[in-house]
């Protein structure tokens, strides 16, 4: 990877192995055309939540087990809308590091793109569900009939709400903070977008009365989720309390504490990254493909839940043994 590319991302460190090495050598030449043309990076986001949205129309439909290779056909457009979306998503934010035109607006709208994609689709594989269900009937021994079928579905939608609310809700959102609290120390706080809820709440308290009320209404969901950040990482918030008052200033912190935290860090990087897109959608595409979709509810419930519980106690568990550590440095 060359220079200018590496410019253009936040960090070498918090890219997995595909987004590294194809995904964001792509997406720079995509920001190239775009910065040409002079496309505002929010303009970019928001063509990838309208074409990861949209591939809810393709994703809804049976795959070749149900209906042949119409379906095959269907499923695979479903699957590279969603990539195109991602690709958007990726290029958004090498368009605004390559341009300067970074906002918080901007970070808003790129956090959360991901919702913007997930909460149709899973509504559309419930209804995928309602409609073909041979495969998990017979699994389960049961008889195809309407009031089974309604049974099974709501249990299915019972499975996407949970789904969602654990796995694009909570998986994604700790992923994403473990991604900038890793920033947070390699490159200090400018080098990072490490928000805190206490800040976003005095940028919603000082915003204009005659401010857009779109603009108000994603502040006010950006406290919120903030606020979930912070409540599931204890011991992260009282690492980071303790250095600043002890060295008055993030920027002041010890590079020895620095070095430390990364050294421990990197590792839960690499589990923390499985929470993302990439490995998240390979398990969406492949249960789409063998035409059972609902058992991405059951893997993202289990599989990906226990993984986000083993990297947060992960994460916190070294927060603790260095925050022990800093309170025994003398002064």
């Amino acid at each position: 990877m060359n220079e200018k590319i590496k410019a253009t991302l936040k960090s070498s460190e918090t890219e997995d192995w595909l987004d590294l090495h194809v995904i964001r050598p792509f997406c720079y030449y995509c920001a190239v055309v775009f910065a040409k043309f002079d496309i505002h990076p929010n303009t970019v986001t928001i063509w990838s939540m309208i074409i990861g949205a949209a591939s809810t129309v393709f994703f809804a439909s049976s795959c070749y087990y149900y209906n042949g290779w119409e379906g095959l056909c269907y499923n695979l457009i479903a699957i590279a809308m969603l990539m195109v979306a991602d690709i958007l998503d990726c290029t958004d934010g090498q368009l605004a590091r390559m341009t300067g035109k970074k906002s918080r607006i901007g970070r808003i709208l790129d956090g959360a793109a991901g919702f913007t994609w997930f909460v149709p689709i899973y509504f559309g594989l419930v209804y995928r569900f309602y409609l073909h269900h041979d495969i998990e009937f017979a699994w389960l021994g049961l008889e195809n009939t309407e009031t089974n079928t309604l049974l099974a579905t709501a249990m299915v939608l019972v499975l996407g709400f949970i789904s969602g609310i654990s796995g694009l809700a909570g998986q994604q959102r700790l992923a994403d903070y473990y991604i900038q609290v890793h920033l947070f120390f390699l490159k200090g706080e400018k080098g990072s977008e490490l928000d805190n809820s206490a800040r976003q709440q005095e940028i919603y308290d000082q915003m204009p009365k005659d401010a857009p009320l779109a603009e108000r209404i994603f502040q006010k969901s950006y406290i919120d989720y903030t606020k979930k950040q912070e409540a599931v990482t204890p011991r992260f918030q009282h690492l980071l309390a303790t250095l600043r008052q002890k060295y008055g200033s993030t920027d002041a912190i010890p590079e020895s504490v620095r070095q430390e935290f990364l050294r421990q860090s990197r590792p839960v990087i690499f589990w923390n990254g499985l929470l993302t897109f990439n490995f998240r959608s390979f398990w969406l595409f492949l249960f789409c493909l063998l035409d059972i979709p609902a058992c991405n509810f059951v893997f993202e419930i289990v599989c990906m839940g226990l993984l986000a519980v083993y990297v947060n106690r992960r994460h916190e568990a070294f927060c603790n043994a260095i925050e022990k550590s800093v309170e025994g440095l003398k002064d």
